[in-house]
């Protein structure tokens, strides 16, 4: 995985479990369940957005960019940033 990305993950990471941590505070305090479920939803919409990096990170290191020419990388480029963007 390239550095930046990694970087890039491991920050998303940290973020997730800051959130997690401040959860388990919100359910120590007693705290609403609409709040704990806001709180769980942007963790699960994170943690699916990790998971959509890595895999386009995969796929862009299975296929060489030799192997492809300029229009292919850019389709195969906006493919990779819809799967980050729903997931």
């Amino acid at each position: 995985m390239v550095q930046t990305t990694s970087n890039q993950l491991k920050n998303r990471l940290r973020r997730a479990d800051g959130q997690l941590q401040g959860i388990l505070k919100m359910v120590d305090e007693g705290r609403d369940c609409q709040e704990i479920l806001t709180q769980l939803a942007a963790v699960r919409s994170g943690v699916e957005r990790m998971m959509g990096v890595v895999v386009a990170e995969n796929v862009k290191q299975c296929v060489a960019q030799d192997q492809l020419d300029d229009q292919q990388q850019a389709r195969l480029q906006a493919a990779l940033d819809l799967v980050v963007k729903t997931h």
